[in-house]
């Protein structure tokens, strides 16, 4: 579903990703871990067209879609949560995920957005910004799952929420993938998240992917190395 095939990214003359390979299949969540500085949330914006890639390819369900701007790359089927979230905090939440069906041309909410996350149901006339920081993460998730997307990119889903909004944030990605087949990057550095959450890791080191395995073989103590400062 996902294909990233040798994908360089700069700013300016001075590039931050090398040479990056990797496929998500349709139905799988692969988790992109790495310290500060590594590459993850540059890699994140290369897929959506943040940044535009230097060189190498990024394929959406065989289609090449390096070339095409951000909303492009949403209309064939990629979604992007940001780091921060950056939901509309003067919009009301109800507002929020409406701007996730632009591109889809529709005006209705789909009925299982709020079956995943009943609390923006009870608080949809709620403005943004009056929300918890774990309710704004759901939001976030909720508007990029409007656009009726193939692919779900997260980038750093649980910087500044409690650990038990951590546990259902990992729950409902775990439904989202159960209820859609879609398939799921996640960016993090909590490794207890990416554990729960993850059929794959992929650590990142300086702009490279350097190593990779599937949870169940997954060696903790070696992927908590790389995460440590």
């Amino acid at each position: 579903m996902l294909d990233v095939h040798n994908l360089s990214a700069a700013y300016g003359q001075s590039e931050v990703l090398h040479n990056v390979d990797f496929s998500v299949a349709p139905g799988e969540i692969v988790a992109v871990v790495g310290r500060n500085g590594m590459g993850k949330s540059t890699l994140m914006k290369s897929l959506i067209g943040i940044i535009p890639p230097r060189s190498g390819e990024v394929k959406v369900d065989g289609t090449d879609v390096s070339t095409l701007a951000s909303h492009a790359r949403v209309a064939r089927g990629l979604a992007y949560v940001p780091q921060g979230r950056q939901i509309f905090g003067t919009m009301t939440v109800r507002e929020n995920i409406e701007t996730g069906l632009v591109v889809t041309g529709k005006t209705l909410i789909p009925h299982e957005i709020f079956v995943l996350f009943p609390i923006l149901k009870e608080f949809e006339k709620r403005r943004g910004g009056n929300l918890s920081g774990g309710q704004q993460q759901q939001l976030a998730i909720a508007r990029a799952l409007a656009s009726d997307p193939k692919i779900l990119l997260l980038d750093e889903p649980t910087e500044g929420i409690q650990p038990s909004i951590i546990k259902d944030i990992a729950r409902v990605l775990r439904q989202i993938r159960d209820m859609t087949n879609m398939c799921i990057v996640v960016c993090e550095q909590v490794l207890s998240f990416v554990l729960d959450v993850a059929d794959r890791i992929l650590v990142m080191e300086n702009g490279r992917i350097v190593h990779s395995a599937m949870r169940e073989g997954v060696d903790e103590a070696a992927i908590a190395r790389f995460l440590a400062v």
